[in-house]
């Protein structure tokens, strides 16, 4: 192998790559602002990703140069193992509400005594329906990012918040004063249709829905692995700056300073000049608000001025001089016309309602989830009824009551139907304590056609060209009917050809994918294979648990629920699903397809069951092991580790300035151990 550098110039040729890292980086930087915030791509995505693997290479041949700041470490680093606590240089406070047009007028007039006439005016600002957020900038570079809390002081979230994309982790504006050090604060939230994306895939995994954009923002921020909130693809809109260095007369001024550093704010936001021109507002929001590919409850009113801000001050844990303008959840009445079933690849059976198509929050509606029989008995919800319909916090719209003045005479109570609605009419079933009915027939042609479109899916084997059209002409053609026969397509080239949709090119790129699929890690055929209850993050968890298909297959329910995350419901549903023969068959033949059957992120096999069904805790500072180390001790001897302390927590290990933690293991008399007297249990093994 030729050297590349000799020892005597490798001094002159360490700035020039140096350089070129710095220049990657403002590269990268620019693109993501113009694509995340302008919605304006400057190169391809092919381009993009030479771009970026290229600053990957040089950051890892010369880790001198490694940087916080670098765009590739937005996601990176291990999960955490709690969150820190961040106190804010000022409290952050909640906004009064109000919910009428004299609620307003009301604080318009006791802004205008406070200032004895004095002329002023108001910034609006859409409420963006999401959780509130700091971050800190130290000299252009992204510090720190926490939650509102208590108002007093947050959780730091500073690596889940470098996931999202349209925060800089370096400022590159030139307007940026020297040894600045300032604080943003906005609203974190989700676009409507990754939360759509987002719960569709928790139906084919048989997970519980989220209840709307909002909730699972909360819950994706404060989850402990990065890597997880970065798929979730967050938003963020910064409406407030506080520094000592930058001084604006108004906050039509700041937030105009917050787009120019190239910080993602509203575009929608205005100045009124008095109380008409704020009703206005108000009023064209809520007949538009559905347009916005993100949900908003309200608007914000503000006092414009700094200094008049300061003259009202605050009341309780609120300023005087904002207040929050709540909408009404936007609702309709219309005609329930049928209700039908739908069955998904698990068999899980979900009832729809059929609605006389009826406009709401922007677009017309004809159908709305049921849930389940409980869902429907609970609400006595018939055939015929006319039903009140809403997309309050919702995006998809639900059923809130029936109009029972205006049921019909002959109205029939809704029984739920005994046959699945395919052609097999297979008998339904519902398993004792739980809220679903299944078809719990294998062959049964919509779990089928479910099964292959979630099998194909991007998360899953990814094999583009394999989607929800071509999948129903297979199964209809009698190409596919099974799984198994995907990987068989390519011996029906010439048949394939004869098919309206599919010519010879497409023909060739639908194989192509095909044959890439079984280059995929083995957590991704895990979850590809539909095992009801294991989504994404347990088929992960269970490739780096086993070697292989085969380990996974022989594991009994001891072994299988000693691993961390994987519940009760969970290992039974693993263990029947490779005791059925069918599956079994369905595993030979994709092995003989020579699909990948082994894991390259296996960690760790149980070494004993010493530590079964123990929880622990960790906190403090560990002296003789890392935390990340001590959790996988505990794992590999059947034990649990928890984030949190609660009545269900055996053992408590403490190191070196535990907190919070500590106290409460004592309140709730939870024992506690020192690292020593962990090492004296494993010894008993």
């Amino acid at each position: 192998m030729n050297q590349l550098f000799s020892i005597e110039n490798i001094d002159e040729v360490k700035p020039k790559i140096n350089q070129e890292i710095e220049n990657l980086r403002n590269l990268i930087n620019k693109y993501d602002f113009e694509y995340y915030n302008n919605a304006n791509s400057l190169v391809s995505d092919k381009e993009y990703d030479v771009i970026f693997r290229r600053l990957q290479d040089l950051e890892k041949e010369n880790p001198e140069f490694a940087s916080q700041d670098s765009p590739t470490q937005r996601v990176g680093g291990k999960a955490l193992g709690e969150f820190n606590q961040i106190v804010h240089n000022k409290p952050m406070l909640s906004l009064g509400n109000t919910y009428s047009e004299e609620e307003v007028a009301d604080f318009d007039r006791k802004i205008k005594e406070a200032l004895e006439e004095t002329p002023y005016q108001y910034v609006c600002e859409l409420k963006y329906d999401g959780v509130s957020l700091s971050v800190k900038y130290e000299n252009g570079a992204f510090l720190e990012a926490a939650t509102r809390g208590d108002g007093f002081k947050g959780d730091d979230i500073s690596a889940n918040i470098k996931t999202v994309k349209t925060i800089p982790l370096k400022l590159q504006s030139e307007i940026l004063p020297e040894d600045l050090t300032f604080e943003v604060r906005g609203e974190v939230f989700l676009n409507e249709s990754d939360f759509i994306r987002i719960n569709e895939q928790r139906v084919e995994n048989n997970e519980k829905l989220y209840a709307n954009p909002r909730n699972l923002t909360a819950g994706t921020i404060k989850l402990l692995d990065p890597k997880e909130v970065a798929k979730r693809q967050l938003n963020v809109a910064f409406y407030y700056l506080d520094s000592e260095k930058i001084l604006k007369s108004t906050h039509f001024d700041n937030l105009q300073f917050i787009k120019d550093l190239g910080l993602p704010n509203s575009p929608y936001s205005k100045l009124c000049n008095n109380l008409e021109e704020v009703f206005e507002f108000i009023n064209y929001w809520d007949k538009h608000r559905s347009e916005l590919p993100f949900q908003i409850d309200g608007i914000v009113i503000k006092l414009n001025s700094i200094k008049q801000q300061e003259i009202l001050g605050f009341v309780a844990r609120s300023p005087r001089w904002a207040i929050a303008y709540k909408f009404e959840a936007e609702k309709a009445i219309t005609k329930l016309n049928n209700i039908t079933l739908q069955v998904g690849r698990t068999g899980v059976v979900t009832p729809v309602a059929e609605l006389e198509p009826v406009q709401l929050a922007g677009t017309v509606i004809s159908r709305a989830t049921l849930h389940n029989y409980d869902f429907i008995s609970e609400k006595d919800i018939r055939v015929g009824d006319y039903v009140e319909i809403e997309k309050g916090g919702e995006v998809i719209p639900k059923v809130v009551s029936v109009i029972l003045d205006r049921r019909p005479e002959d109205s029939i109570k809704f029984e739920f139907p005994t046959y699945c609605p395919c052609e097999l009419k297979s008998l339904l079933i519902r398993p004792e304590g739980e809220a679903n009915y299944y078809c719990e027939n294998p062959d049964c042609p919509s779990q089928l056609k479910r099964r292959i479109e979630h099998f194909a899916s991007r998360n899953a084997m990814d094999i583009e060209s394999l989607g929800e059209k071509n999948v129903e002409i297979l199964i209809n053609q009698g190409f596919i009917k099974s799984i198994s026969d995907i990987y068989e397509l390519k011996n029906h080239i010439d048949e394939l050809i004869k098919i309206e949709r599919f010519g010879q090119k497409s023909i060739v790129k639908l194989l192509a994918a095909i044959e890439e699929s079984k280059k995929n890690p083995l957590w991704k055929l895990i979850f590809a294979l539909g095992i009801r209850f294991i989504g994404e993050g347990a088929s992960k968890i269970l490739a780096k648990s086993f070697k292989n298909i085969d380990e996974i297959a022989k594991a009994d329910k001891e072994k299988l629920i000693s691993i961390n995350e994987i519940g009760e419901k969970m290992a039974e549903s693993i263990i029947r699903f490779f005791k059925d023969e069918k599956e079994q068959i369905l595993l030979i033949n994709l092995q003989k397809s020579e699909l990948n059957f082994t894991s390259d992120s296996y960690s760790f096999h149980t070494k004993s069951l010493i530590l079964q069904d123990i929880i622990f805790v960790l906190t403090g500072e560990l002296n003789t092991i890392t935390r990340d180390k001590a959790k996988e001790l505990i794992e590999s001897h059947g034990g649990k580790v928890s984030g949190s302390v609660s009545k269900k927590t055996n053992y408590l290990i403490a190191g070196e300035n535990a907190g919070s933690k500590r106290t409460k293991a004592l309140e709730l008399g939870v024992r506690i151990l020192s690292e020593q007297e962990f090492f004296e249990i494993l010894k008993k093994d």
